[in-house]
C-alpha cells in the first residue's frame, strides 16, 4: 500500500536518511521508531510531500507520492491542530472544505468522523473545552475527514493519562479494522508492542531492524529477563558469567538474559552466596529489543571507529 524506498535526506553536510526502505500493507499499524533526530520527522514530511527527497522514492497504491496522492493521507500531528474557538463540527467541515468535500458529501463524513472517533455528541463542543483525550480524538477525526488511505499518526498519546491513552489505542485498533493503514511513532514502546503488527527501529537515518514482534525477539536470544538489584553486583556479574548468563544495563538496572525459563527458586539458587533485595523476572519485551538494536548501531561505530 505505502512503499518506501531507499529514501536519502541530507540538510548541508548533515545526513538525516540514509537509503530508508520500509513498506505498510493496508490495514496495517506500522510502528516507526527511533531516538530524537532519528529521522522520523523527515520522512512523515517527504511522505507527505513537505520536503523534497534527495534520492529514493515514495508510493502510495503503485503512484508516485504528489498533489495527486495527498487527498490520500492523512495526518495527526503530535501538536494538535485544530481552531480552539470552533466547534467539532466546525472544524471538521473547515477541514473538509480544504480537501474539496462539498454538500451532502461532506455532511456525511463529518457526521461518520465523528462517530468513529466516538464523538458525535460533542459535534456542538468548542474544541478548546474538550478533554485532552477528546482533543486528540478530534485531531485524528480531522485527519479522516477526507476518507484517506493511510494516517500518520506522530505521537499520538503524549501528554495523556492512561485511561485517555486507551481512548486512543482503541480508536487505533478500529482504524486498522476499517482497512486503514497507520503509520505511528512514539516512544513509548509498550504502546507500538500492543498496537503494531510490525515495527522498524532507526537511528540516524538508517532502518536497523524491522518486523513483528516475534521476529524481532531474535535480538535478544533469552527466553526472559531477569532483573536483579544487590550491592555486589561484580560478584553477581561473574556469577552469571559462569552460569553463561549474558547481562546488561537497563537504565541502573542489572539484569540477566535467561537461556531458559526457571522457577524463581532456581533463579536464587543460582546467586547463591550473593545479597539480593530484589529480582524480577519478565518476559522479552520491545523496551529490551530497542535497546539492543539501537545500541549494537554505536558498538559498531566504536569498532568501525578504532579499526579505521
Amino acid at each position: 500500500m505505502l512503499q518506501v524506498d531507499k529514501l536519502s535526506k541530507s540538510y548541508g553536510k548533515k545526513q538525516v536518511l540514509q537509503d530508508l526502505s520500509f513498506h505498510l500493507k493496508r490495514g496495517e499499524v506500522y510502528g516507526l521508531l527511533g531516538p530524537n533526530g532519528a529521522g522520523k520527522t523527515t520522512t512523515i514530511n517527504i511522505l507527505c510531500g513537505l520536503l523534497n527527497a534527495d534520492s529514493g522514492t515514495v508510493k502510495l497504491d503503485n503512484r508516485p507520492v504528489s498533489l495527486a496522492t495527498r487527498a490520500a493521507i492523512g495526518v495527526a500531528p503530535q501538536e494538535n491542530l485544530f481552531y480552539g474557538s470552533l466547534t467539532c463540527e466546525e472544524n471538521l467541515y473547515f477541514f473538509a472544505q480544504i480537501y474539496g468535500l462539498r454538500g451532502e458529501k461532506c455532511k456525511e463524513s463529518i457526521q461518520t468522523c465523528l462517530k468513529s472517533v466516538g464523538l458525535l455528541d460533542r459535534a456542538k463542543s468548542l474544541a478548546e473545552n474538550l478533554s485532552g483525550g477528546m482533543q486528540r480524538r478530534l485531531s485524528v477525526a480531522i485527519a479522516l475527514v477526507h476518507q484517506p488511505q493511510l494516517v500518520v499518526l506522530d505521537e499520538p498519546t503524549t501528554g495523556l493519562d492512561i485511561e485517555t491513552r486507551y481512548e486512543v489505542w482503541e480508536l487505533i485498533r478500529n482504524l486498522s479494522r476499517q482497512e486503514i493503514s497507520v503509520l505511528l511513532t512514539t516512544h513509548m514502546l509498550d504502546e507500538a508492542e500492543r498496537l503494531c503488527q510490525r515495527i522498524g527501529i532507526i537511528k540516524q537515518g538508517k532502518l536497523l531492524a524491522e518486523g513483528s514482534m516475534e521476529s524481532l525477539r531474535q535480538w535478544v536470544p533469552a527466553k526472559e529477563v531477569v532483573t536483579i538489584c544487590t550491592p555486589v553486583e561484580d560478584l553477581a556479574i561473574a556469577r552469571g558469567n559462569e552460569l553463561g548468563f549474558s547481562h546488561r544495563r537497563y537504565g541502573r538496572d542489572l539484569a540477566f538474559w535467561m537461556p531458559k525459563t526457571v522457577e524463581l527458586k532456581e533463579i536464587i539458587n543460582c546467586f547463591d552466596g550473593i545479597p539480593l533485595d530484589s529480582i524480577v523476572r519478565q518476559p522479552v519485551s520491545l523496551e529490551h529489543i530497542y535497546v539492543e538494536v539501537t545500541q549494537s548501531m554505536g558498538d559498531r561505530e566504536i569498532s568501525n571507529k578504532q579499526n579505521s
